[in-house]
């Protein structure tokens, strides 16, 4: 069994405290994302995880056993960082075969787990060749590669497509996916693309200001975002918020009358861009429209609600300008109330 538990965790650098009592569980054979902006402490977490940082309190226990205090080469992990960290001066099979020398393997059983993992990574055919001789993507297939011939218990990873370009870092999630299902090792992966987060990931753990906001299957944080900041940071377009006054258990926009989850005061109304479909008789929510932008796929629209700034997906066929007024309709289920003096959701109408 190769579960992890945190718990507890918090990390002070000075007077600045990076982690606030972070916990979270991560199921055997399970791939759980860290996601989150620069500076929200998804890379300190990862760090203790790996023994590279000391946490100040709580504790990290792999498969039933404490590794708290133990040194990293005794946890049973590996981790694959940003950068692509082979060696230059090695052949492939010489980088990914790296941690099994360490680990004195015999010769046969190097020869073994390292066509294996080359095989899963799809560089076999590079074995005899230098890191110089290869592509920025290649490479990151080395680094993978070597951390799963160890067969870790774990593997942590630390933003690894981030240096890729854009179509390599699509290829390579679609593998990386692929070959970690087959491997069955417990992953957790650090990353600020939600794209990534929401392709690779079994769960995701949504980190803001040295805490976890939400730790939900993809689809959980995408649709029902815990706080206003999940549902802000996940969407392209991100969530539109847009703040009503509700009275006697309803918000009216325009014509509209929705059920809201208070009986009075004002709240914000949390609003997915394609869950609002334009009205074929103009009635419904008023959209000021003041941009149209041609996605291929979809129209995206920005504009105006109520006076407050709303991106709207629209279909492709559309007919829509810049300076005109549309209505919009939306599937009251589809919404997300958040208490404007905490940020937090509160239960749907």
């Amino acid at each position: 069994m190769a579960d992890i538990v945190i718990d507890r965790v918090v990390k002070e650098f000075g007077s600045f405290r990076a982690l606030q009592e972070v916990s979270l569980n991560v199921r055997d054979g399970e791939f759980v994302a860290l996601l989150g902006p620069s500076g929200c402490g998804k890379t300190t977490l990862l760090r203790i995880i790996a023994g590279l940082e000391k946490q100040d309190s709580g504790r990290i226990v792999i498969g039933g056993r404490d590794v708290s205090e133990l040194a990293p080469r005794k946890r049973g992990l590996a981790m694959v960082f940003q950068n692509y960290a082979v060696f230059p001066h090695m052949t492939v099979f010489e980088n990914v075969a790296f941690g099994l020398r360490m680990q004195k393997v015999t010769q046969d059983e190097v020869k073994r787990k390292v066509e294996r993992a080359a095989a899963l990574l799809h560089i076999e055919g590079y074995l005899d060749r230098y890191p110089a001789k290869l592509s920025g993507g290649q490479r990151q297939r080395v680094a993978v590669a070597r951390a799963l011939a160890v067969e870790p218990a774990v593997l942590l990873m630390d933003e690894p497509l981030s240096n890729l370009d854009a179509l390599l870092r699509l290829e390579m999630r679609t593998e990386l996916k692929a070959v970690l299902r087959e491997a069955g090792t417990t992953t957790i992966y650090v990353t600020h693309d939600q794209t990534e987060a929401m392709g690779l990931a079994d769960r995701i753990a949504v980190m803001y200001g040295g805490r976890i906001d939400q730790i939900g299957t993809p689809l959980e944080v995408y649709a029902t975002p815990a706080t206003r900041f999940v549902g802000g940071f996940l969407g392209s377009p991100p969530m539109n918020f847009i703040k009503v006054r509700c009275a006697q258990g309803t918000a009216r926009i325009g014509d509209t009358a929705l059920p809201c989850p208070a009986a009075g005061g004002e709240m914000e109304l949390g609003l997915r861009g394609e869950d609002a479909s334009l009205a074929s008789n103009g009635s419904g929510i008023p959209f000021d429209v003041r941009v149209v932008e041609p996605m291929g796929s979809h129209l995206l629209l920005t504009g105006a609600i109520d006076g407050q700034l709303a991106r709207i997906v629209a279909p492709p066929t559309a007919t829509v300008t810049a300076g005109e007024r549309v209505g919009l309709t939306v599937d009251p289920a589809r919404l997300t109330w958040i208490d404007g003096a905490t940020g937090r959701a509160v239960a749907r109408a």
